[in-house]
């Protein structure tokens, strides 16, 4: 998979998230010819999102009844207003404060990943400069670069929580809700940093109800001001916080296929689906499970294999 095709990828998963956070079914990600797609649906009402990649790029391109009340909103959702709302209130980037974000959601293999950046005013120039953006439209090599580059110009003004699969199986366990799960990582990348610097703002992308992110701050992060916003990568430190995330995330199949000498697929595709299977059959449950989500539906499709 080439590095524009991954972006695609990224993206389109990326895509699936934030509109199955606003209440529509939404199928898994299908690689086709020159685009990744996936399938919307609202009662009767259909639609279909793809991200083409190619010479020209990448593209996103909704397809639908062009009439239907749900093509409207998802068109406007990608290309307009903000999904199901008619002016959501926007947020002036604030002069010094945390942005969070995290990678491996949703993906089967592989860790989950919460990283945090503090930026102030000196800091942000810094970053720009570096071309930080949301990680999802960076190669992972692009990726890599600028997260080195970050780290040298917070001066350690940042957190990084990388859950490997064997804890977050452990802590799925305990608390039976990957977003309850976001909001304790999300809070504790916040601790950690208000540990080293005074901030009284930190901006999160919106994947659940911000109290799951309030009500695990402990002492240090009570008074802080969350402000949870759907596309939140438009904000330079949250972008940051991506990067960094995403960067860890990645090194971690470095890591672990130079060790066991497999190929481990990002994603939740058929691919990855194939590839837990041969795993399973080759090395056994017990060694699939140091690898994966075991929640996801994959784990219950290959468990008669």
């Amino acid at each position: 998979m080439n590095s524009l095709q991954e972006s695609a990828r990224r993206l389109i998963f990326n895509h699936k998230e934030l509109l199955k956070k606003a209440g529509l079914i939404v199928s898994e990600p299908e690689l086709k010819q020159c685009s990744f797609e996936i399938d919307i649906k609202r009662g009767k009402d259909k639609a279909k999102v793809l991200v083409y990649f190619g010479k020209k790029g990448i593209k996103t391109i909704v397809q639908g009844d062009k009439d239907s009340k749900l093509f409207k909103e998802i068109n406007e959702f990608f290309f307009g207003k903000e999904l199901f709302d008619s002016k959501p209130e926007e947020l002036d980037e604030p002069d010094d404060y945390i942005g969070i974000d995290e990678s491996g959601k949703g993906d089967y293999f592989g860790p989950l990943v919460i990283a945090g950046v503090y930026l102030d005013s000196k800091s942000k120039d810094k970053l720009k400069g570096l071309g930080v953006k949301d990680s999802k439209l960076l190669s992972d090599p692009n990726v890599h670069k600028i997260a080195s580059e970050i780290r040298n110009a917070i001066n350690g003004k940042y957190d990084i929580i990388p859950i490997s699969p064997e804890k977050y199986n452990q802590l799925y366990l305990k608390i039976k809700n990957v977003n309850k799960l976001l909001g304790w990582g999300h809070a504790k990348v916040i601790e950690n940093i208000l540990g080293k610097v005074n901030a009284i703002v930190a901006i999160s992308d919106k994947f659940a109800d911000e109290s799951l992110i309030k009500d695990s701050l402990q002492s240090k992060g009570k008074n802080i001001t969350l402000h949870q916003k759907t596309k939140a990568e438009r904000y330079t430190a949250v972008a940051a916080a991506s990067i960094l995330a995403r960067d860890k995330f990645a090194e971690w199949f470095i890591q672990q296929e130079k060790k066991f000498k497999l190929y481990l697929p990002k994603g939740s595709s058929t691919i990855v689906e194939e590839s837990a299977k041969e795993i399973k059959k080759k090395y056994g449950d017990e060694f699939l499970e140091k690898l994966v989500k075991l929640h996801f539906k994959t784990t219950k499709k290959i468990a008669t294999t």
